[in-house]
C-alpha cells in the first residue's frame, strides 16, 4: 500500500481511540465499562453498572 493510505488509516484509528476513551463511561464503584444509560424517575438520565449493580445520575 502507498504510505499515504497507511498514514490516513493511522490518523483515523487514533481519532477513534480518543473518541472511544472520551465517550466511554466507567462505573465509579468498580471501574467496569459495562454501564447502561436509563431514564430516571423524574425524566433525568441515570446510569447503572451491569457488572456490580451500582447506579448513579
Amino acid at each position: 500500500m502507498p504510505a499515504s493510505i497507511l498514514e490516513e488509516g493511522g490518523h483515523l484509528l487514533g481519532a477513534a481511540l480518543i473518541r472511544d476513551t472520551i465517550t466511554r463511561l466507567l462505573c465509579p464503584s468498580c471501574g467496569s465499562v459495562h454501564v447502561a444509560q436509563v431514564l430516571g424517575d423524574n425524566g433525568g438520565i441515570s446510569y447503572v453498572c451491569t457488572a456490580c449493580g451500582h447506579s448513579w445520575s
